[in-house]
């Protein structure tokens, strides 16, 4: 499967600078509303990571440790008092290196499955994992392809910051749409407020 997708990549490497990228340099601001989050468990394996066409080789201990560390770097900013777990598989990357024209010099890329748990709930919240790919962030470090100015450390480093940026994001739409952390206690109270008040106004009605 992901070499499918490596070798459709690799058409659109010169056209890459048009692609959309993850900005993560945020990471110096509050973070982002996520309800009564916080980080619990933080587990990322690569059992079967594919490396893709053009790509340097990758310590796979040292991806993990990236992708592991990227990950704390973002949640663990979290106050909340309800815990949420991760599970990441790193299933497939490009490192861009140098020594290739720059008209086709690639574009670092990299593929996760995320998988979340609610751990008060002791359940899964993604029915099956939710597939992230990022490509390296332009600036001027990078505008003719990362290989060229970047070490194979700097390279994981920026892509797994942007994956956990990416994962900030889905959390966030998921919340939006399905409330996957807001704290049900509040909504309990508030029915109970409503509750009390519409017998409040029930009583006055009646004695009047």
């Amino acid at each position: 499967m992901f070499r499918a997708i490596f070798r459709n990549a690799t058409l659109l490497l010169g056209l890459s600078f048009l692609v959309a990228c993850t900005n993560a340099n945020d990471l110096d601001k509050p973070p982002v509303a996520l309800g009564n989050f916080a980080l619990g468990h933080n587990v990322v394996v690569a059992p079967n990571m594919v490396k893709g066409p053009l790509s340097r080789d990758a310590d796979k201990d040292k991806f993990i440790a990236a992708m592991t560390d990227a990950m704390d770097e973002r949640f663990g900013r979290y106050e909340g008092d309800k815990f949420y777990h991760f599970g990441i598989s790193l299933e497939g990357y490009v490192l861009a290196q140098p020594g290739i024209p720059l008209l086709v010099s690639p574009k670092s890329i990299l593929i996760v499955n995320v998988t979340v748990w609610d751990d008060a709930a002791g359940k899964k919240l993604t029915e099956k994992p939710e597939q992230i790919t990022v490509i390296e962030s332009f600036g001027g470090h990078t505008i003719l392809g990362s290989g060229y100015t970047q070490t194979e450390e700097e390279q994981m480093q920026g892509l797994a910051r942007n994956v956990a940026k990416e994962i900030q994001n889905y959390l966030r739409r998921q919340d939006r749409a399905e409330g996957w952390f807001k704290d049900k206690k509040d909504d309990v109270a508030k029915v109970e407020e409503e509750v009390v008040s519409d017998e409040e106004k029930i009583e006055e009605a009646t004695e009047e």
